[in-house]
């Protein structure tokens, strides 16, 4: 062992239970020559694969690339994870320095000529060298993936694909910064009552939090960018003024003139897509980004768009003309604004619906709704979670549970982490310290550690976190997304858990938001947090009624990003829109988009296309998931129980422990009997008008 080993606990076996890491005792520093160390590791393991020179069979080079680079891989899983949900300025120039180091090395693997000889030498022997489907599956995948990544370049094209590749990975990390300081910075004091004016208790309490959270004086409130806040002060405030002082704040993050503006950033990323595209033989980003996708091109996207745009204008109209019918009776003779819309929108739900988030709220305390999660996955799939307070984990608001299954048996370790915070970046997802697979070296099973992470306002000191019933359903989405990690049952890491296309990845998840307003497990779960009574079956069909009110609105805003996406990626030009945010509300107009609508992401903030590649050209996928995801759940409502053994078995096998050794389109097909429909995705959003 090295004095440089030694000293890096990074670099140390990890002895803490389920292989956690030394949270405690690693600090920015050890990262880089971590980094470094393991990088040689692997470049060394790749190089034996590659120097054999027997004919490749799937053991010594599949199975044994599979297993290379797991210490690389471990080291960043930490660092990815810290990076996004316990930064600070020393790790964040971490961030900075090893971000092209790392795309560097990665260009590397998949343009090693020798490593890549053996692979595609595989890869046309595939149907004769008696492969399992999995193994052919492996196959397929790990050659597509050198593919794309510019493995069949060579010469000074090889040379500039891994430049751009290096370069995109130092933009994305700085435009994810610029987001998180811009979040970071702002908040909207609130000095008086006056300021305080039409917000119910449970968003006072949070701005109370938030105040404290930033060292503001005892007693004072703050509104910030985390959404669970914004969303609620827009909704209720009835300072008009400091609406729109939030709401501009909110959507015009990363647009800020100085060092945290993304909108250089933005065209330079695209433009960089656009030639990265060119050198793999793609006339758009768009077109490379959805080669690898169950659409497979622009066109079948632009089917679905085009079923649902002009549906979503329409629901939205008739939610406007309601709104101005509100807005008419009290009084009000301005003319909507964004920064109105969710606060007038309120008052039809209240009127219409007699529906009120501060009637809900108290119903849905978080360690209620977390445990509605456990329990709605042991009654499908039989697990238990059990929280083990004394495993090290990276935060104090974190909470680790060992996931056991009907037998009793540990087949995963779950981690969450619920709150809002400084040093954390905004939205919810789902990552991993641990993927599920059996390719490892002493053929002992790895199991999943995975982790979900929200942003939810804290509650007063004296009381749990209320959530909205949105925050519910982020809850249960990123819990979903958790069991396909948790449940994967693959043979190989590369085909482990959420490691799926990516308009297939949002069903577990999403398909996973229907059981949170299921009446039985509204009606065990959602019980008043103070007097521990169930929530009334009035609410709940108050809430049933309610449903597809705003459906049109939150339909419009996804729409509107997706469709931005997708225009920008498809772009044939190599130059990029001169003005990023000119671009955008062109092609919004164009559209015929309802500016006070808004949209969910304006591109300067929209961190799933610019904080990496994933979402690129792809954000379409929530959309396209929904169809997938109604039309499966449909199968519990025709088995007439949510909980139904049978669907249950099926849906286990077919889409949580799947992964990515069975095409999804497959997957879907042997769940479900058939290929998926649209009009189950249609009727829940209430975008087809039902006669009767």
């Amino acid at each position: 062992m090295t004095t440089e080993t030694a000293e890096n606990p990074l670099l140390q076996p990890w002895a803490a239970p389920w292989g956690l890491p030394p949270f405690a005792a690693v600090r920015p520093a050890h990262f880089e020559p971590a980094f470094d160390a393991a990088m040689r590791e692997h470049r060394d393991e790749l190089a034996a694969i590659g120097a054999q020179t027997a004919p490749p069979t799937f053991d010594d080079t599949l199975a044994a690339f599979d297993r290379s680079g797991r210490r690389l891989q471990r080291i960043a899983s930490v660092f990815h994870n810290l990076a996004a949900s316990a930064t600070d300025e020393a790790l964040q120039a971490v961030q900075r320095r090893v971000a092209a180091p790392l795309a560097a090395h990665h260009s590397a693997v998949c343009m090693d000529p020798a490593l890549f000889a053996r692979i595609d030498a595989l890869h046309r022997e595939r149907d004769a060298i008696g492969l399992t489907d999995e193994q052919r599956r492996l196959i397929e995948r790990v050659h597509l993936d050198f593919v794309r990544a510019g493995a069949r370049l060579a010469g000074p094209a090889r040379d500039r694909y891994a430049g751009i590749v290096q370069e995109l990975a130092t933009l994305t990390t700085q435009f994810a910064q610029n987001v998180l300081h811009d979040e970071n910075t702002w908040q909207l004091r609130l000095p008086d009552e006056a300021a305080l004016a039409g917000l119910p208790g449970f968003v006072r309490a949070a701005a109370r939090q938030a105040a404290a959270d930033r060292g503001l004086d005892q007693g004072a409130h703050a509104i910030t960018l985390a959404r669970s806040l914004v969303v609620p002060f827009l909704s209720f405030s009835e300072r008009r003024d400091l609406r729109e002082q939030a709401w501009r704040a909110w959507t015009t993050r990363g647009e800020h003139a100085g060092a945290s503006d993304n909108r250089e950033i933005v065209r330079r990323i695209l433009a960089l897509r656009r030639e990265q595209a060119a050198l793999l033989g793609h006339g758009s980003y768009a077109e490379h980004a959805l080669a690898d996708t169950m659409a497979g091109n622009r066109a079948a996207v632009q089917v679905l768009f085009d079923q649902v745009w002009p549906r979503a204008l329409q629901a939205f109209e008739r939610e406007r003309a309601e709104v101005a019918e509100a807005m008419a009776a009290a009084g009000a003779g301005e003319a909507i604004q964004p920064w109105d819309w969710r606060y007038w929108a309120e008052k039809v739900r209240q009127a219409k619906y007699a529906l009120d988030d501060a009637e809900l709220k108290p119903y849905f305390a978080l360690p209620a709704m977390l445990q509605a999660a456990f329990d709605c996955a042991g009654r499908l799939f039989g697990l238990r979670f059990v929280e083990r307070p004394e495993l090290p984990v990276y935060h104090a608001d974190v909470r680790a549970y060992e996931v056991l299954d009907a037998g009793g048996q540990a087949i995963g370790l779950f981690l969450n982490d619920a709150f809002a915070r400084q040093g954390k970046r905004s939205g919810a997802w789902m990552s991993s310290l641990a993927l599920q697979h059996r390719n490892t070296a002493d053929g002992a099973p790895q199991r999943p550690v995975i982790l979900n992470n929200t942003n939810f306002a804290r509650g007063a000191p004296d009381a749990p976190a209320l959530l909205s019933l949105d925050d519910v359903r982020t809850l249960f989405h990123e819990f979903g997304h958790g069991l396909h990690g948790l449940l994967s049952d693959v043979g190989y890491e590369r085909l482990s858990g959420t490691q799926v296309l990516r308009d297939f990845v949002e069903l577990p998840s999403q398909l996973y938001e229907h059981w949170a307003t299921e009446r039985e497990v509204l009606k065990r779960h959602a019980r008043h947090w103070r007097s521990g009574e169930p929530i009334p079956d009035s609410l709940i069909d108050r809430m049933r009624a309610a449903r597809r009110f705003g459906q049109g609105y939150e339909t419009v805003r996804f729409m509107a990003s997706a469709m931005v996406d997708m225009a920008v990626h498809a772009r044939p030009d190599a130059e990029p829109p001169a003005d990023i945010c000119t671009y955008e509300s062109e092609t919004l107009a164009r559209l015929g988009h309802p500016e006070v609508a808004g949209m969910n992401h304006r591109l300067v903030h929209f961190q799933h296309l610019f904080s990496g590649t994933a979402y690129a050209a792809g954000y379409y996928v929530y959309l396209w998931a929904e169809v997938l995801d109604a039309d499966a759940y449909d199968a519990f409502v025709e088995a007439g129980d949510p909980f139904d053994a049978a669907t249950a078995q099926r849906l286990r096998r077919w889409i949580y422990a799947s992964g990515n050794r069975v095409e999804p389109g497959a997957a879907f097909a042997a769940f479900r009997g058939r290929a998926p429909r649209v009009e189950p995705m249609l009727r829940k959003k209430g975008l087809v008008v039902e006669e009767g």
